[in-house]
């Protein structure tokens, strides 16, 4: 009999529950006398050694759920090396767990962070498989991460809630996407929703060229109220912004305190238009919800190809969408890595083509 291991870790996002039941239900049906254990808040669980015996019904009606019935905790890569509270070492701690428990494989659900530590686990010994999850759509080694089209829809309704009181009241509105390091959600964002402007970490904007983009749109004619959307994603960078090293950012931010870079937009703007400038955050509601349809098959594909992976006793993979087909990547390659928004892919040409502003 197999014991496997089961845990999410990271942010949460739609989509995770898919995974877990696909996984679940796959490894029940091809391996048939095996045991899954969840381990409660991601690496916390495994470190803690804080687990249960899961049963078939465990994974029932989980489909169009969001979040992660096991719970989700963030464990920065940076200080697996060291334990909070304690002397030890978390590494450590979860090897002993997974020795102790006699696990046969683990397999974990998550993100970059994630990732880091599940391919440290594997050059340590444990069998590891993953799955990629992240609304940001930046793990490498994957065309699309499940939860990115969940968030999109999320964030797609946004811009178009905000496009109707935009419009009634003539006002620019800046609608901040989640996306620290890369632009995914607001590009696609932005395109769904019509957005005038899109401004993303990978392409530096300069702030003169977003006020002459705020070109007038209409509603009845010459003389109606103007309206303009910008998508802009939570890591956008000025040029200025983008060429200053880790301390000069540190000094100043420091010397100019914003809530985020969509009010440090609007403030600039500010200088350039005499029009009203709200902002929306809608923040973590785009992790929000029930997964979309695209999320839920991709999930249960997913987790049914990690359980596959199990069976066979092929470890040390993520499993990862490459156009139509399920494949593995090595976690070696899958590590440390972002995958970022080619500033020349065909989305962001297809931006320009139709006349929107990056920005630059």
């Amino acid at each position: 009999m197999k014991k496997i291991g089961i845990l999410t870790s990271g942010g949460d996002c739609q989509g995770l529950n898919p995974a877990l039941r696909g996984l679940a239900k796959a490894l029940y049906e091809r391996l048939g006398d095996v045991e899954l254990y969840g381990f409660a808040d991601g690496y916390r669980g495994l470190i803690e050694n804080d687990c249960k015996l899961m049963h078939h019904d465990d994974f029932s009606h989980i489909l169009t759920q969001g979040g992660t019935i096991l719970g989700t905790s963030r464990q920065p890569f940076k200080l697996m090396r060291t334990a909070e509270n304690e002397p030890g070492d978390k590494v450590e701690a979860m090897k002993r767990t997974y020795r102790e428990m006699g696990l046969d494989a683990l397999a974990i659900l998550g993100g970059n962070g994630t990732h880091k530590t599940a391919n440290l686990l594997w050059e340590e010994g444990l069998n590891i498989v993953t799955l990629p999850k992240t609304i940001d759509n930046d793990l490498w080694g994957t065309d699309v991460t499940f939860g990115f089209h969940s968030a999109l829809n999320v964030a797609t309704n946004v811009i178009d809630c905000i496009r109707t009181t935009a419009t009634s009241h003539g006002r620019i509105f800046i609608v901040e996407i989640m996306g620290h390091k890369v632009g995914w959600l607001a590009l696609y964002a932005g395109l769904a929703g019509g957005a005038d402007i899109i401004l993303l970490p990978e392409i530096p904007y300069s702030v003169e060229e977003v006020a002459k983009a705020l070109k007038p749109k209409t509603r009845l004619g010459k003389s109606a109220r103007t309206y303009s959307i910008i998508a802009v994603a939570e890591g956008a960078m000025t040029r200025e912004y983008a060429a200053m090293g880790k301390k000069e950012r540190k000094k100043h931010d420091a010397a100019h305190p914003c809530p985020s870079k969509a009010y440090a937009l609007a403030e600039e703007l500010r200088k350039y238009t005499q029009q009203e400038i709200r902002v929306c955050v809608p923040g973590h509601i785009q992790r929000g919800g029930s997964p979309v349809p695209f999320d839920r098959a991709l999930s249960t594909r997913l987790g049914a190809a990690a359980a596959e992976l199990i069976r066979e006793e092929k470890y040390g993979y993520m499993v990862a969408v490459r156009g139509e087909a399920i494949l593995p990547v090595p976690l070696g390659e899958v590590a440390g890595k972002l995958k970022y928004v080619p500033v020349d892919c065909d989305a962001v040409r297809c931006a320009r083509d139709i006349g929107i502003c990056l920005g630059d």
